[in-house]
């Protein structure tokens, strides 16, 4: 009797792991008015103490850098390309590697420029891979639909 309850906590564990499977990073993405005709698509990380998520700078040793790409459409053009802020350069041993790297949080943003000043839709989507001192999970695929509302008039 003791082996089948053993055995049901064991199955059920597995489980519980197979429904909560580790998410250390929260990804957000808002749309900023930088002025009537301009703005800017923010995407922020939240990571987890102890993890962290890499830079978009290629690399040969291993990780995958963040990636972004955003639909086209009618209604924008985009300016550049994505900017990052504040990675740091860091020995990762997973990799062998010094690479580049976000802790904490990491914020990305990509120009917009407005071809209507009604409001309409972006769809966006971002690829990143998380590692920690011990393990790194396979990289993931976003999508979001961030909402550009109507232009502000200029006072």
């Amino acid at each position: 009797m003791k082996h089948i309850f053993l055995s049901a906590l064991l199955l059920l564990g597995v489980i519980g792991v197979a429904q909560n499977p580790l998410k250390p990073v929260t990804w957000s993405v808002d749309y900023v008015e930088v002025s009537p005709s301009e703005g800017e698509l923010v995407y922020k990380a939240l990571i987890d103490k102890k993890w962290h998520i890499y830079s978009q700078r290629p690399t040969d040793v291993g990780p995958i850098p963040t990636s972004f790409s955003v639909t086209p459409s009618s209604e924008f053009e985009l300016i550049g390309k994505t900017e990052e802020q504040d990675a740091h350069e860091e020995y990762v041993p997973a990799f062998d590697a010094k690479v580049f790297v976000f802790s904490g949080e990491a914020v990305f943003k990509q120009k917009v420029k407005r071809k209507s000043n009604q409001s309409f839709s972006i769809a966006t989507s971002l690829e990143f891979m998380t590692c920690n001192d011990m393990q790194c999970l396979p990289p993931s695929i976003l999508n979001f639909t961030v909402t550009v509302p109507k232009a502000t008039p200029k006072k």
